[in-house]
């Protein structure tokens, strides 16, 4: 039987094997060694179509900006002028009527889409069919010319005599008509999202929630609503952003919004498109605003379902800057070595 000695002899190794090197530190290749640096790939294609996009952006700029048929003297002229500002204002404040209203229709028309009882639901269904199948347009001019079916408006006892009765032409007037027309409107589509945000809460928290005794009243408006939310703002947002846009159309009935204000102008001056720059810059500022606002308000409601919070435009620059900063001092290190 062999014995460890003879498995493994050193004076029996021929002297023409060289001896195993010793790595050291100093090699550069031991384990105390840095390791090698990670040199990432080069994206030349990336890189030439980011150049490509921005020197299609840098031309579209200079042939706005250098383009005189603008007037942009005119456009300085006009943007803070009394009548702007007071049509803007009347935007805004139809942008805000329009969702709070419509919202306060939708959330009862989706709780109605998900009720048990055929007939609620089917009304309800009715009435959001019809009035995203109309176009908008059409809505307000229907509305504007309600007079014509109805010439008076009257409150007394169903199938009996009325107490009170009022021409439809002396009501309606067309910023009235503006806000029920767009409110109908938006209540169509703020019940399609109230009620996706609804489905998207996953039917474990109703059957716990109703497991513990509570009343389905409160399991909607404590339990599913607030997880509903993270789904419901995006859309949301972008409804009150196209309602804001979509409050030009009101214009064909003369109310004196953004768009109505400047048309005013430039029938008088005949300065179309200066004028029209005036309304198109105020637009995109608003939008930009709303849409900031969306961002801060979608981050609060990701609390909940997101480990880390998506970060801020001022963090993400900061980070940005922290990344550029720890490259240069590295590479002014590896320069004095």
């Amino acid at each position: 039987m062999a014995s460890p000695s003879d498995i493994y002899d050193p004076a029996r190794v021929p002297a023409s094997v060289p001896p195993a090197p010793r790595l050291s530190a100093s090699d550069g290749r031991g384990p105390e060694a840095d390791p090698p640096r990670i040199v990432p790939r080069r994206h030349a294609g990336r890189w030439l179509t980011a150049a490509a996009a921005l020197l299609v952006f840098a031309m579209a700029v200079r042939s706005v900006v250098r383009n005189s048929a603008f007037q942009w003297e005119v456009v300085g002229r006009y943007f803070t002028t009394a009548a702007v500002l007071d049509g803007l204002l009347l935007t805004l404040w139809l942008t805000g009527v329009v969702m709070v209203l419509g919202f306060l229709l939708g959330i009862p028309l989706a709780v109605l889409r998900l009720s048990a009882n055929p007939v609620l639901r089917a009304l309800s269904w009715g009435y959001v069919w019809i009035f995203r199948s109309t176009p908008l347009l059409v809505q307000l001019l229907f509305w504007f010319n309600i007079g014509a079916l109805y010439p008076t408006l009257g409150l007394g006892i169903p199938f009996g005599p009325e107490f009170v009765t009022v021409k439809t032409v002396n009501l309606l007037g067309p910023t009235l008509t503006a806000v029920i027309g767009l409110t109908l409107h938006e209540a169509a589509y703020a019940a399609e999202v109230v009620r996706g945000g609804i489905l998207s809460v996953d039917s474990g928290q109703t059957e716990a929630a109703q497991a513990l005794g509570i009343g389905r009243p409160r399991t909607l408006r404590r339990i599913v609503i607030p997880q509903a939310m993270r789904s419901i703002v995006p859309t949301a947002g972008n409804m009150l952003i196209g309602t804001l846009k979509g409050t030009s159309i009101v214009s064909v009935l003369a109310v004196h919004d953004l768009l109505y204000s400047v048309q005013l102008v430039y029938n008088q001056t005949y300065q179309v498109i200066p004028l029209l720059m005036v309304a198109t810059l105020w637009y995109i500022a608003v939008t930009t605003v709303l849409s900031a606002g969306q961002f801060y308000v979608e981050r609060h409601y990701a609390r909940g379902s997101a480990r880390a919070l998506p970060p801020t435009p001022l963090q993400r620059l900061r980070n940005q800057l922290a990344g550029f900063r720890a490259r240069l001092e590295r590479a002014t290190a590896r320069r004095g070595q």
